[in-house]
């Protein structure tokens, strides 16, 4: 009897184990992530600054001609209704299956300028180190798959002018693909974004992501405990909002 006894106890501990193992592995890695960038949520977040003619309640007519700059002082960063730069890659999860793992950050700076129709440069700068996860656990692999003690940044250059349907107008959407240089962990390539903008209450808001490789930027996916594997490729996302410099 204290054999079978001790066999039972023995038993239940590894059961107990596995459950908290799972548990565990749900509480860092497991849960919904959030979703993808919309037009139409992130055109929500934008403050009523101007009339629905374009023109703002204290300057007059709005210009849209000239240098826009990145403005992080609009929404918040807790539920991503900011200007944000990050990626989405899926992993399978020992006991959980498939999940899809986020990072975001709110470290984003640069530029665009318009003339007419015509958006001819844009310059955008992401702070790689200030990068979190949904889940805190996997902070860490991330910032030593970017090594971001030696490549901090990610930028991306436009190196196509995009010519819009028209000027914009307040409220209208616009489908275009940014042609330029992305550059991170220190490897410069040519990718084309999908984006959509629309001016809101005078402000430019743009949504977009491009598909991406770690193997092409000379990285291997981030790897941590209870993740059995990581998709070499995933998406890198972006929610800007845009004012005059």
């Amino acid at each position: 009897m204290p054999r079978r006894r001790l066999l039972r106890t023995a038993l239940l501990l590894l059961l107990l184990g596995g459950a908290g193992v799972a548990i565990g592995a749900w509480y860092f890695f497991g849960g919904s992530p959030p979703g993808t960038a919309s037009i139409d949520s992130a055109g929500s977040a934008v403050p009523t600054t101007a009339a629905t003619d374009g023109s703002s309640a204290t300057s007059g007519p709005l210009t849209i001609d000239g240098t826009w700059s990145v403005d992080t002082s609009i929404g918040s960063f807790t539920d991503f209704s900011n200007s944000w730069a990050g990626f989405r890659v899926d992993e399978v999860l020992d006991n959980i299956g498939s999940s899809t793992a986020i990072g975001r950050t709110p470290g984003v700076s640069g530029t665009l300028t318009l003339s007419g129709q015509t958006l001819s440069a844009t310059q955008i700068t992401v702070d790689l180190t200030s990068i979190t996860s949904d889940r805190p656990r996997r902070d860490g692999p991330i910032q030593q798959t970017l090594e971001t003690f030696q490549f901090p940044t990610a930028t991306f250059t436009l190196t196509q002018p995009i010519e819009l349907q028209s000027v914009p107008a307040e409220g209208a959407t616009y489908a275009v693909t940014a042609t330029g240089d992305l550059t991170i962990h220190g490897v410069t390539r040519p990718v084309d974004f999908a984006l959509e903008a629309r001016l809101v209450n005078g402000v430019i808001v743009i949504v977009g992501q491009t598909p991406f490789n770690f193997s092409d930027f000379g990285m291997s996916p981030p790897r941590a405990p209870v993740v059995l594997s990581v998709d070499d490729h995933g998406i890198i996302e972006l929610q800007l909002f845009f004012t005059r410099s």
